[in-house]
């Protein structure tokens, strides 16, 4: 894990926390909470500040859906003021993601005060914002610190630690995609962030039962690991190493859900949930023969420009051109291009298979899941049938990328 950005994850952060913040210079602030976080770590916070003397201001967001958009974004500036503040964070993923893109839009510096191991984005630089209906992640700033009060991620809700649970097994997923698009996409690649991102996911699942006891050892291991991920991420300086083709498909659920005015379930619970799609495909393509792939291949079709804006019309109606461009590599690929991509996938398919290996049987995951209480069905997260096969077909678009969504198109894996 790296040390030059702090954080502790301790019994009472609160205390290292001030000590931080005067040995830094810092005197002024701006509290980001929501009513559950204000009353289980915030009010502590802000009255340690005050009991320094220190200025401090406030805003508690109220709602039973706080998100990062527009409205709460203007909630939060207006509980501020033109005084130059250290913006506080006391949450997990939304008020990070709100206090991390106003702090850098308005050239201050944010401190991250976590209160579930939710999310792996706590150290990372992107702020996902909801933009008219579309997620759009900006590029911003980490914090200059992170205080994980440790019993407060302990009493934290079961959903939010299966939600930090389920987006930090992603990242057995994800770098498997990174590996694939590295090899068949020519996509940047970094061997040794890659195995960082893995081992941390897997020493969590090495502490399962401890975690679905909510035992202060095993939410610390996670809250390493879902630091961890982030560093990887800030690391790279993109999101690879931590997000692929399961996150596609959950950005691609979390904005329909937006769109139709939905309680949006916790991000990691939807990951989680696509996390057992990527590891269904997986399952198929450790299971297929070099023979049976050569054959598959020969029946894959290039992909038809039309056909293609209208199935991202159905998935992404608020983006199209946007996602258009995106996958304009794939959607305007060559005759000559996808038949060198064919032979790529057929030349390497030994070491596909290697990178298939690495990720764990479907029934597996779904195993742990439920081990740990975390959903793992489309009732579960909030989606009827037909949405989760939407973003199970059509979550791809969402980046260029070539994940096991677009290796499983060309193989005809459903």
């Amino acid at each position: 894990m790296r040390t030059d950005l702090p954080v502790y994850i301790v019994n009472d952060a609160i205390p290292d926390f001030i000590a931080f913040c005067r040995e830094r210079g810092l005197s002024r602030f701006m509290l980001v909470a929501d009513t559950n976080t204000y009353p289980a770590l915030g009010q502590r916070a802000e009255a340690a500040l005050r009991d320094q003397g220190w200025d401090v201001r406030t805003a508690v967001l109220a709602g039973d859906d706080v998100i990062a958009d527009a409205r709460y974004i203007m909630q939060t500036m207006l509980a501020a003021d033109s005084t130059p503040r250290t913006y506080v964070a006391v949450g997990s993923g939304t008020l990070t993601d709100i206090s991390r893109f106003i702090s850098h839009r308005s050239a201050q510096k944010f401190i991250s005060l976590p209160t579930a191991a939710s999310v792996d984005g706590f150290t990372s630089i992107g702020a996902p914002v909801v933009v008219d209906g579309a997620k759009i992640t900006y590029l911003t700033h980490g914090p200059l610190a992170v205080f994980a009060d440790l019993p407060t991620l302990c009493a934290a809700p079961r959903a939010m630690i299966a939600s930090g649970f389920g987006d930090l097994i992603a990242k057995i997923t994800s770098v498997a995609d990174w590996e694939l698009g590295h090899l068949l996409w020519g996509e940047p690649y970094d061997a040794m962030i890659a195995k960082r991102s893995r081992d941390a996911a897997w020493a969590a699942v090495n502490r399962l039962d401890s975690l679905a006891n909510a035992e202060c050892d095993g939410v610390q291991t996670l809250m390493e690991g879902l630091i961890e991920s982030g560093f990887c991420m800030l690391d790279f300086g993109e999101t690879r190493p931590a997000s692929g083709a399961e996150h596609h498909i959950s950005h691609m659920w979390e904005m329909m859900l937006l769109r139709e005015g939905r309680h949006s379930v916790l991000h990691g619970a939807k990951v989680g949930v696509a996390v057992i799609i990527s590891a269904q495909r997986y399952d198929a393509i450790k299971a297929m023969s070099r023979a049976e792939a050569d054959a598959r291949l020969a029946r894959a079709a290039l992909p038809d420009r039309d056909a293609e804006i209208a199935n991202i019309r159905q998935a992404f109606p608020h983006m199209v051109d946007e996602v258009a461009g995106i996958q304009a590599p794939f959607l305007d690929i060559s005759e000559a291009d996808f038949a060198a991509l064919k032979a790529a996938i057929l030349e390497n398919w030994a070491a596909i298979q290697l990178i298939a290996a690495t990720v764990p049987s479907a029934a597996e995951v779904t195993a742990w899941l439920r081990r740990i209480d975390g959903p793992t069905t489309a009732a579960e997260v909030s989606l009827s049938d037909a949405e989760y096969d939407l973003g199970k077909r059509y979550g791809h678009y969402y980046r260029n990328r070539f994940s096991n969504a677009k290796l499983s198109r060309l193989l005809g894996i459903a």
